[in-house]
């Protein structure tokens, strides 16, 4: 089956003893005899090498020597799959959320599009998926599609079917879970084709070992994601879709030398507006065609919306739950004021507060940009004398 796409089988593992043997078995089960198989120990203490042991005769193991990262071991695993000349690599979690027994779907796939990306698609919404799982897919989807203008369901499966060529020359950066956020923009940079296919996910609370970490991995992610925002605004879409003459165009509207410095300092606050106001996904859905409506600068307004990159949105949020506090009954839970269960328990306050942050950045936004363009930009000529 493998051997139709030239491709291999990796499995990054890290103490996931009680679902390994299962996972790895069932693997085998469904790959011939000839197929390769390489599992990535990323530092294992509980019975894992013990478990790998049994299977010697029918895996390829690397060992991490110690724990280093999921990404960290899905390089690894694609350096060996380059150096055995494969040309696909299947990537599976070792956690049982996957059923093994869907390769075929993934393959049957790429022998359709061979050189693209496929990635397993999970109903998020069935029964038994965690709340945060979900909420985190739709976080991913959300800034996949910003940072590459694809749409897919499930960003966050690991659960995919990788073309090696391109990858043969890329050099990573990231080496956790961010790792699979990365290299999927970053194919997608290289014109990369990519496919969802169904599959089937089980979350079995008992036997199932998450190492992702919220705070921290959360944290990282935000911060892959603001880089990967700034590349594809300063490289990918400017490669993508415009010209010379387009980014002639974007430059003379950004200046727009006739343009009052009002309009100017309007544009910027309603930007800023939009950024905060509490429609995550859909601001600028919203906003750019109110922009057009009132003759805005767009991309001044668009610069001042990204406002709500990644970095900023704790902060933002934090904001929201202070400024809807002081006129709504609520309090603030410091120790989980990013938990999803402490955001739902407040959302009142939180939409609240959220428009009050808003008004009150776009007041400011405003009044500051108006000012410094006031002092270091000369009014045109046509609005000096509507003034007069």
């Amino acid at each position: 089956m493998l051997s139709e796409i030239g491709a291999c089988v990796l499995m990054p593992t890290y103490n996931n003893a009680g679902t390994l043997r299962d996972v790895l078995g069932r693997i085998l089960e469904v790959v011939e005899d000839s197929d390769t198989v390489i599992v990535i120990n990323d530092g294992s203490t509980d019975e894992t090498a013990e478990i790998l042991a049994d299977y010697s005769d029918r895996i390829v193991l690397l060992d991490n020597g110690i724990n280093k990262g999921k990404g960290f071991s899905l390089r690894e695993g694609f350096r060996k799959a380059i150096e055995l000349d494969f040309e696909h690599a299947v990537t599976i979690d070792s956690d049982g959320q996957h059923f093994p027994e869907d390769i075929g779907l993934l393959v049957d796939k790429a022998k359709e599009f061979p050189g693209s990306v496929i990635m397993g698609s999970r109903n998020m919404e069935q029964d038994g998926v965690p709340g945060k799982s979900s909420f985190g897919n739709k976080f991913s989807n959300f800034w996949f599609k910003l940072e590459t203008w694809i749409t897919l369901p499930d960003t966050q499966t690991g659960y995919r079917i990788y073309p090696l060529k391109p990858i043969r020359k890329m050099k990573f950066f990231t080496r956790k879970f961010e790792f699979e956020i990365e290299v999927i923009v970053r194919l997608a940079w290289k014109r990369v084709k990519f496919y969802p296919v169904p599959i089937r996910v089980k979350y079995d609370m008992d036997e199932r070992v998450s190492h992702f970490r919220p705070a921290r991995d959360f944290f990282r992610i935000s911060v892959l994601n603001s880089v990967l925002v700034l590349g594809a605004l300063l490289y990918y879409y400017p490669k993508k879709f415009f010209s010379l003459n387009t980014l002639r165009l974007i430059r003379d509207e950004t200046i727009k030398p006739q343009e009052s410095n009002m309009r100017k300092a309007f544009s910027l606050a309603f930007g800023t507006f939009m950024g905060i106001f509490p429609i995550w996904g859909f601001q600028l859905l919203v906003g750019i065609p109110l922009a057009v409506l009132f003759r805005l600068n767009k991309v001044l307004f668009i610069a001042a919306a990204n406002i709500s990159v990644p970095p900023m949105i704790p902060l933002i949020i934090y904001g929201s739950l202070l400024m809807g506090q002081q006129v709504v009954e609520g309090t603030i839970d410091h120790s989980s004021i990013f938990s999803l269960d402490n955001i739902s328990q407040n959302m009142f306050q939180y939409v609240v507060g959220a428009i009050l942050l808003a008004v009150a950045a776009f007041i400011s936004t405003f009044v500051i940009s108006f000012i410094l363009l006031k002092i270091f930009r000369k009014e045109p000529e046509g609005i000096k004398q509507e003034n007069s």
